[in-house]
């Protein structure tokens, strides 16, 4: 068995173990063989010398450290009598903290929608001003449509900033929603991992 032959039996002999034990044993019998190539054995000879790789699997098997699984915390008798007792006292703490978050959401959204809603006026009166304008105009009440018309060009303009605004803070709550979520999914799973 030559030094390559070796190394691959042993490397598939120690996969129960962990990848740097292995790495680390593959490199110790490596520099091993090498040490008595250099001594004038061949190669073959210098992988003898070492011994049978079963016999070196073997004992880096059972040399090697068992992982002890990990103890599950229980609650205590008094642990569990303590929140039943308390349960009254805990449970409407943790359904008003719920309902406190839960109607601040809704007001950072109705806020949104209020910030719609001033956007389509802002649209709808553009439009109105304008089509008006343009109806005194040819009516005969120029100077009246001019004005209309004015007043519609600049609600354009504003709901084109309200556009923008609004788009602006519906993208940041749908990323604070999100960020939200995501830290909260990670405390849950977090705490599972714990028990």
């Amino acid at each position: 068995m030559n030094k390559r032959e070796f190394l691959n039996e042993l490397r598939k002999g120690l996969s129960p173990l962990s990848e740097i034990e292995i790495e680390e044993r593959i490199i110790f019998y490596s520099e091993m063989i090498d040490d008595r190539i250099e001594e004038g054995l061949t190669e073959e000879e210098a992988v003898t010398a070492i011994g049978s790789v079963y016999e070196i699997i073997g004992q880096a098997v059972t040399e090697a450290p068992t992982e002890k699984p990990e103890k599950k915390r229980s609650l205590k008798v008094w642990e569990i009598v303590l929140l039943i007792l308390g349960s009254p006292i805990w449970l409407s703490l943790a359904a008003a903290a719920l309902v406190v978050a839960v109607s601040l959401y809704i007001s950072v959204w109705a806020v949104i929608i209020s910030l719609w809603s001033v956007f389509g006026a802002f649209v709808g009166t553009a439009v109105g001003g304008i089509i008006g304008g343009i109806v005194l105009c040819t009516v005969g009440k120029a100077l009246n449509g001019i004005a209309l018309i004015g007043g519609g060009l600049l609600c354009a303009g504003l709901a084109i900033f309200a556009f923008f605004g609004c788009k602006a803070a519906s993208k940041s709550t749908v990323l604070l929603t999100k960020k939200f979520f995501v830290w909260l999914k990670g405390r849950i799973m977090g705490k599972e991992e714990n028990v």
